[in-house]
């Protein structure tokens, strides 16, 4: 299929997608940007000044409206990975919505930043099953038992081609990004059944939806996420308890820098096939600011945790940043051969 015809198509995907937005988003304003044309909601606002975008709201944008703040303080929730990024905005700003957060992070001394920052906190290793029990435990010891909320975020990213992945890097980071969300949800389960309702919330990723060349070990763990969750959502139907998964694009975190270190420790780029290309890779991941104009900040995962808490009818999915819209939207209309040159096309050939 010739580039022409990929960016109609795309062009012509991205109309309808806004079109079918328009009603559930308002405020999406459609701009030409190159040949193809975009999707930029109008409260994404480029601040020049912190080269960051903010989520703001222009009076020319429609209302979004938020449910009231949370009153009822025993509306309890444990949030992994909260040292730094949307762990860390999602613990925060539900506090200041009235919830009762537990913040929980691996590093000791994550959790005592976490306390001076006026959380409760609990530390919590997704690779230690004692660590899971001793936290859920502490918990529920607080709260008297109960828990109305558990949000899924720890994970981090491995970057590399899947023939350079070893079997016990594919198993480390599994450990962190599926199993222990899996031991860690199973253990709130039976409470909240008692109960009679609980909200989880899996923070999944655009890359659980479709992937890019370089991106397998991390899109791997948010496929299987997506799996389990489903399936668990059908499992759990009718129980009061309501299961949610987040698909972020690229928000503004310590992501890529965390990806990179655990791609030093666990690739021998010098004895790759990719090594060129792992060249241009190291560059991206120590570039600082945004990684791309579509980038977020982590308020724009809050507001999606916000609505899977507060209403009656949580969605099953949030998508989160224009390229989920896109490339969620693309797989369900597009056949395989040509999406996948559409992905090649954004990762230039695998080649960035």
């Amino acid at each position: 299929m010739s580039s022409v015809l990929i960016n109609r198509v795309i062009q012509t995907t991205l109309i309808d997608t806004w079109r079918g937005l328009a009603d559930t988003a308002p405020g999406l304003s459609l701009i030409a940007f190159g040949q193809v044309e975009t999707l930029i909601p109008c409260w994404e606002e480029r601040d020049s000044n912190r080269g960051a975008n903010l989520w703001k709201k222009p009076a020319s944008c429609g209302q979004i409206e938020y449910p009231a703040p949370m009153r009822d303080t025993d509306k309890s929730i444990l949030i992994t990975g909260c040292s730094s990024g949307i762990g860390l905005c999602v613990a925060t700003g539900l506090q200041q919505r009235g919830y009762r957060v537990f913040a929980s992070a691996r590093k000791t001394e994550d959790v005592e930043t976490l306390r001076n920052l006026g959380l409760q906190t609990v530390q919590l290793d997704l690779t230690d099953s004692d660590s899971i029990d001793r936290a859920v435990a502490n918990v529920l010891e607080k709260t008297q038992g109960r828990l109305f909320g558990l949000f899924n975020n720890g994970a981090y990213g491995l970057p590399g081609a899947v023939e350079d992945i070893s079997r016990d890097a594919m198993r480390e980071l599994f450990e962190t990004n599926l199993f222990g969300w899996h031991e860690l949800t199973n253990k709130v389960i039976p409470l909240m059944r008692n109960q009679g309702a609980g909200r989880i919330i899996q923070n999944s990723s655009v890359l659980g939806l479709t992937t890019l060349p370089f991106r397998g070990a991390y899109a791997a763990s948010k496929y299987a996420l997506e799996g389990l969750t489903d399936t668990l959502r059908l499992e759990l139907f009718g129980s009061g308890i309501h299961v949610s998964l987040i698909e972020p694009g690229p928000i503004h975190s310590q992501f890529r820098a965390n990806a990179h270190r655990m791609w030093k420790r666990h690739v021998d780029a010098e004895q790759s096939f990719f090594r060129e290309h792992y060249a241009a890779m190291v560059q991206r991941l120590e570039k600082t600011g945004p990684g791309n104009r579509f980038t977020l900040p982590p308020e724009a995962v809050l507001k999606r945790v916000v609505h899977a808490l507060e209403h009656p009818r949580p969605k099953p999915r949030y998508y989160v940043t224009f390229p989920t819209y896109l490339l969620g939207t693309l797989r369900r209309l597009l056949p395989t051969s040509t999406m996948d040159k559409i992905l090649l096309k954004i990762s230039d050939g695998g080649g960035r």
